[in-house]
């Protein structure tokens, strides 16, 4: 019952830790990288699609990112996407590829950053929080139906509270680590 508890409240935790490791992956630094262009969609053959599924993708060097149509007809709405995705890029093509530079990034700009990547690590610490009151809840539960005895109920509680700590204290170093990325790129 124990396990089940902590197992349960892994799984969440591990959710709210891969989702905070996409947002801070589409979050621009001075670096450039692949994921910044995830959200992207493009209007192609009268459905929006996503970037990844009409062109290739790659980081030519730290500041361009170039991406490889597919479908050379592709070309212009690409382009026009990245341009109102509002990433502070400006994209351009020579009629085969696009290259978009990655400016470096203004002191403000980077305050900014740092100030979103805290919201998303709240958010993480919001889900991991959550799932450690279901898995408590689960566990008060079972002792109140008597499946469990009240010292196994103190047991698994400090089982969830442990693996809590485990999983805020990896989220933020993960967190520190992209703060420091993103103010001395």
């Amino acid at each position: 019952m124990i396990d089940d508890a902590v197992k349960m409240a892994k799984d969440a935790m591990d959710k709210a830790k891969e989702r905070l490791g996409r947002e801070l992956a589409r979050v621009r630094t001075g670096r450039a990288s692949p994921a910044l262009l995830d959200d992207i969609r493009i209007e192609a053959y009268g459905t929006p699609m996503p970037l990844n599924q009409l062109a290739t993708i790659s980081a030519a060097d730290a500041r361009l990112l170039v991406i490889k149509p597919y479908d050379v007809s592709n070309l212009s709405s690409i382009e026009r996407a990245i341009r109102a995705s509002n990433l502070g890029v400006n994209p351009s093509s020579d009629g085969v590829v696009v290259r978009v530079p990655i400016p470096p990034l203004t002191m403000e700009r980077r305050r900014d950053l740092v100030k979103q990547v805290k919201e998303f690590a709240e958010e993480a610490k919001i889900g991991i929080r959550n799932a450690r009151r279901e898995a408590n809840d689960f566990l008060k539960e079972a002792e109140k139906d008597k499946e469990i005895s009240e010292d196994q109920l103190k047991k698994g509680l400090e089982k969830v509270q442990a693996l809590t700590d485990d999983y805020i204290k990896q989220i933020d170093g993960t967190v520190a680590k992209k703060e420091n990325e993103i103010t001395n790129e």
